[in-house]
Formats: structure tokens, sequence, C-alpha cells
């Protein structure tokens, strides 16, 4: 398989692509249902109580547009909007993911997350065998001093040329999950899924 044409994808929000609020409100409706069903093909559970959610252009774009029209900041929060969430719009060799560990009992979920210290440094994408570690996002310290870490991480999954290829072939074997002592699962991508992530790569492989 040889690379042949790339693909370009939107990857920074500028503010100019920010709807008017006004605008926003009277779309907003179907504007979620469209994210939610964007989001349904790009998302995985790994293990009992993590979910790997992959961010793109679109996820992004809304994720802003909600935060806006909640917390009502005006021209003065865009900004800090986009500066917080353009870096997690992949940039055309790699997978960015929100990672949750979703657990509704506070008490267990204060114990697991204190067990999961550096957790966001032991994720991974596997292609036939084949590990991409993750790197986190460098905006916060996500385990505290005491070993607890954060119930949501941030986390890039970089590709080679090579391994972009790879993934994007129709029937790969790629999982996704964590080799952290204390929580040592993995899954694997439908082949949906995996075609789904395959669009946020620059290089298109060709046969």
């Amino acid at each position: 398989m040889t690379a042949n044409t790339m693909k370009p994808r939107k990857r920074a929000i500028t503010p100019a692509e920010i709807l008017p609020m006004e605008t926003y409100a009277q779309e907003r409706k179907a504007l979620r249902a469209d994210v939610v069903a964007l989001k349904r093909r790009r998302r995985v559970e790994v293990g009992p109580v993590c979910t790997f959610h992959f961010e793109s252009y679109q996820t992004t774009w809304h994720q802003v547009h909600e935060m806006l029209f909640i917390e009502r900041g005006g021209d003065a929060q865009i900004e800090d909007e986009l500066r917080a969430f353009n870096p997690l719009i992949p940039k055309g060799d790699e997978l960015v993911a929100t990672i949750m560990f979703e657990i509704d009992d506070p008490v267990r979920r204060a114990e697991t997350l204190l067990r999961l210290g550096g957790v966001e440094h032991r994720m991974l994408v596997t292609i036939s065998g084949e590990a991409i570690r993750g790197v986190p996002e460098g905006d916060v310290e996500r385990t505290k001093t005491d070993g607890k870490t954060s119930s949501v991480h941030f986390v890039h999954f970089r590709f080679t040329p090579a391994q972009i290829a790879k993934f994007a072939r129709p029937g790969a074997a790629v999982m996704v999950g964590s080799d952290h002592p204390d929580y040592t699962h993995m899954a694997g991508l439908p082949d949906s899924v995996r075609s789904a992530l395959a669009e946020d790569f620059d290089l298109a492989p060709g046969d």
C-alpha cells in the first residue's frame, strides 16, 4: 500500500467560524442531534468504567459553542475557549481522545482514581499488535501528588505514515486501551469506528 493524495481537514476553529449565539440557539437542537450521531461512531468502551471519545473538528466546534451558549461570556470568552479546545482537533498525523472514567458512586470513584495514578501515560492504540503509546495533553497535571488521577484525560496518539496506512486498511485489527497495572483492559475497534477515525488523517493510503 502506498501513499497517494492528501485529504485536507480543518485543524483549528477560527473566531470567524463561531456562530452568533442567537443563531446557535435557533439551530441547537438539530446541531446536537447531529453531533450525538457523530460521537456514537467515534467512541469505544474499554473495560468496565472507561470510555474513549475520539475528538474531531466537528466535536470540538460543537463543544466550544456549548460552552459559549451556557456561560454567556460573549466575545471575551471566545479566545479562551479556542485556546482550550483547538489542541484537541487532530492535526493530520494523530488521533486525539478524551478518555473518561465514569463511576457513579463517589466513594468507589475516589478509591478507583487513587489506584490509577499515571494512567494517562499508559494509554495505547495497537495495530496488528504494534503499539502506539498516547501522550497526554500538557495543559495541567492530571495526576496529583497524592497519586489520585483525574476522571477525564486528553490524550494524543501520533502515527507514522506507515502506521496510518495500516490503520486505514479495511478490516485492520485495531485495539485501544490501557496497560496500567490496575487497569489492563483493551477493546477492539469495530470496523465502522476505525473507518470513521481514519478520516482524521491527512495522508490517505491507496492500494
